[in-house]
């Protein structure tokens, strides 16, 4: 299978399917039902979504756990070596529920499965899993389905990485209030640390058209906040669209609703997109901007393509264009050729840029990437060291800048789920910080005016206006 084709050419093998599922239920009285779980990124989430569609049209319902379902997916990760563990395990405890059910469905999806080492292992190592597909043979889930209930046979199906973007698949969304919306695939930087431009390939943009009814769907639906989704965002590109004139289209569609954007790489991050969040008045005041190191040496050695003093630059410029907004980032403690030196460097400028919060990581070793032929002399034990000191730091700074926020007033979109007990509500501000404060169900997927009157060390706490 070298093609995937569009949902319209999927129909034979949905309606087979369908129909297979049609008659077990008539049969057993009870619909097969399907299990998913997505590990990683926001973008595996909404591939998650898009692969739930296809079920759903195929006529399965859905499952809380793996024991119970007709077919379990694992969509995977290759970019934290912790997830890669995790799918491992899972894989592994499904060995004996497949025993008891011969008949379902197991399937290991995404971005670990696009590794042609990771692929062979599971067709070796684990016998009992029937389908295995990267990312870019996703769209062809029906298609696998139907060979393997035809033939009984696994199906392996690794697609070539650029092949276009399936428009039409269907959606069954996770939320009502929040969507996400992918607007571009794969990443063309190739960051010595990073496998994503080998797991899901070259960068290629969707069709502003195809985005903007998305979105226009989203908003007549309710929907109150919606998430672009890329590698890299700023380096969308469609026709004569750039990101910055798709942000200005969709802050012109009509709704009451609210847009982030993530991820948005530093050495693309425009003055030109500071002033359109500046001047839209749809687009949140907020930013996560991973810088990674507070060296150059160690940006060099990561090829980031930026400097500590631009990246400098394009915050102080943010902070000058829009007073109120707040930066969160991304911090790689332990990268091969890393002194204690270029840790003081990256405290230096998590102190001077003070983040909202900061998503910290231990260096983690992928296989092919440059990084990973690196000279790497420091042991695990002073990684750890280094990873507690800089995280105290910035703990401390998070608890500051949410008690400055005390006595403030945020608007906040309302979903159920608080961590703060029995009666509360939360949300996210526009600031994309977590605000509790009691309120009725009721008030789940809309916009609440809140005053802050408490800081937590995780969260705000607040009162109905």
């Amino acid at each position: 299978m070298d093609k995937v084709g569009s949902w319209d050419s999927m129909r034979e093998s949905v309606d087979f399917v369908r129909r297979y599922n049609e008659n077990i239920q008539l049969n057993t009285g009870v619909q097969p039902a399907a299990f998913i779980h997505s590990y990683g990124c926001q973008q595996n989430v909404s591939d998650g979504e898009k692969m739930s569609g296809m079920l759903s049209a195929m006529g399965y319902d859905f499952c809380d756990s793996p024991n119970e379902a007709d077919i379990v997916i694992y969509n995977t990760c290759a970019v934290r070596g912790n997830a890669e563990g995790k799918i491992y395990g899972n894989a592994g405890a499904l060995k004996h529920v497949k025993a008891r059910r011969p008949e379902m469905i197991l399937a290991l999806c995404g971005c670990m499965m696009q590794q042609a080492a990771v692929a062979e292992k599971i067709k070796k190592s684990y016998p009992y899993i029937d389908l295995v597909f990267g990312p870019s043979a996703m769209p062809a889930l029906p298609k696998m389905i139907h060979e393997k209930i035809i033939t009984g046979e696994r199906v392996f199906t690794v697609i070539d990485e650029t092949a276009e973007i399936a428009e039409d698949l269907p959606i069954k969304r996770d939320g009502k209030y929040k969507a996400w919306v992918p607007i571009m695939h794969g990443c063309n930087n190739f960051c010595t640390y990073c496998v994503v431009p080998f797991v899901r390939g070259r960068e290629r943009s969707r069709d502003s058209k195809n985005i903007l009814g998305e979105i226009k769907e989203l908003a007549a639906d309710g929907f109150k906040e919606i998430t672009l989704l890329g590698q890299n965002v700023n380096s969308y590109k469609s026709g004569d669209t750039g990101f910055v004139e798709l942000i200005r289209m969709i802050n012109e569609i009509p709704g009451d609703f609210r847009v982030r954007f993530m991820t948005s790489h530093p050495k693309d991050c425009s003055r030109e997109l500071i002033d359109a969040i500046a001047e839209c008045g749809k687009i949140c005041n907020h930013l996560h901007l991973p810088f990674q190191s507070g060296s150059d040496r160690i940006l060099k050695l990561m090829n980031r393509g930026y400097t500590v003093e631009s990246y400098l630059d394009i915050i102080n410029y943010a902070r000058e264009k829009i007073p109120d907004i707040t930066f969160t980032s991304d911090v790689i403690v332990g990268f091969p050729g890393e002194e204690y030196s270029d840790v003081q460097k990256t405290i230096e400028l998590i102190k001077k840029i003070r983040f909202q919060s900061l998503y910290t990581f231990i260096y983690s070793k992928r296989s092919g990437t440059k990084a990973a032929e690196m000279q790497d002399n420091v042991s695990d034990e002073t990684k750890h060291e280094w990873f507690s000191e800089l995280l105290e730091i910035q703990n401390n700074i998070s608890r500051e800048k949410f008690r400055e926020l005390i006595g403030t007033h945020a608007v906040v979109l309302a979903e159920l789920g608080a961590k703060s007990g029995e009666g509360y509500i939360t949300g996210k501000n526009v600031s994309n910080v977590t605000v509790d404060f009691k309120g009725a169900e009721e008030l789940a997927g809309k916009f609440v005016n809140v005053k802050i009157t408490q800081a937590l060390n995780w969260a705000l706490l607040g009162e109905i206006e």
